[in-house]
């Protein structure tokens, strides 16, 4: 068997310029920051999500909130993960009622991870909108859920593996393509 051919698809500065761009696009979408909450995915969602509230407050000298939320019990495929998974923290820090929720992901793909988190939302109140926003679209949905914004589309195989690397927990940024690294 070879090894999986990597390609860098963005390194940290294409990183930095596409979290800009989306910062930007957020205010935009939520019409300001008045009623707009941020709630990254953990893992690497959450990281992102949290950079993009010190870009949007930097930019526009408001603070939004910021909540992280795990989605393992609400998965589609929970029975297959095991008897004890390991499950992360969700905190939300304000009511999500009438709020404008924008969702932060690292890598849309086949859409059941926002399923999950669009499921474990409504189980925290009724926003008056919710957005979705990922650093890598994919593609190859098996559901009908799409990004608002996005930072990079990539053609991606379906044996092909997207990864997102941070900072935060892997000392760098890039996206790198994975050939025949399976999803």
């Amino acid at each position: 068997m070879t090894p999986a051919e990597r390609k860098i698809l963005h390194d940290d500065s294409g990183v930095g310029e596409a979290l800009e761009r989306m910062s930007r696009e957020i205010v935009q979408f939520a019409g300001g920051t008045d009623h707009l909450v941020l709630v990254g995915i953990q893992r690497r969602g959450s990281d992102l999500a949290e950079r993009l509230c010190r870009m949007i407050a930097e930019a526009e000298g408001a603070t939004v909130p910021l909540g992280v939320m795990d989605i393992t019990l609400y998965r589609d495929d929970l029975q297959t993960i095991g008897p004890r998974p390991v499950v992360g923290e969700t905190r939300l820090p304000v009511d999500l009622d009438d709020r404008w929720v924008m969702i932060v992901d690292d890598v849309l793909f086949t859409g059941r991870t926002i399923r999950a988190a669009l499921d474990q939302l409504a189980d925290f109140g009724r926003p008056a909108r919710i957005g979705l926003c990922v650093l890598v679209d994919r593609g190859g949905r098996e559901l009908p859920i799409q990004a608002d914004i996005v930072g990079l589309k990539v053609d991606a195989q379906s044996s092909d593996r997207v990864d997102v690397l941070v900072t935060e927990l892997d000392g760098r940024d890039a996206v790198e393509l994975v050939h025949g690294g399976n999803t």
